[in-house]
């Protein structure tokens, strides 16, 4: 992507391959290893997202945040 910054100067913005765009789908297959659960997870992009809250997703195998409504589901 390319962006025409001040003074109009190109600006390059790269993502990186292991970042995953936060808040870009609403549903998510997770496994016991990304546990505790958060959203936005690890590896995700922080800089537009909401702050991070922790989903209890154990006892249910389900759970929604409460800030961007993506759902997460427990796989076993």
């Amino acid at each position: 992507m390319v962006d025409i910054g001040v003074m109009g100067v190109a600006m390059v913005a790269e993502i990186k391959p292991a970042e995953i765009p936060s808040n870009a789908q609403n549903y998510y297959e997770v496994t016991q290893a990304d546990l505790p659960l958060s959203c936005p997870m690890p590896g995700m992009s922080l800089w537009n997202s909401h702050p991070k809250v922790y989903l209890p997703i154990e006892a249910t195998g389900r759970a929604r945040c409460p800030y961007c409504s993506a759902e997460f589901i427990l796989m076993v």
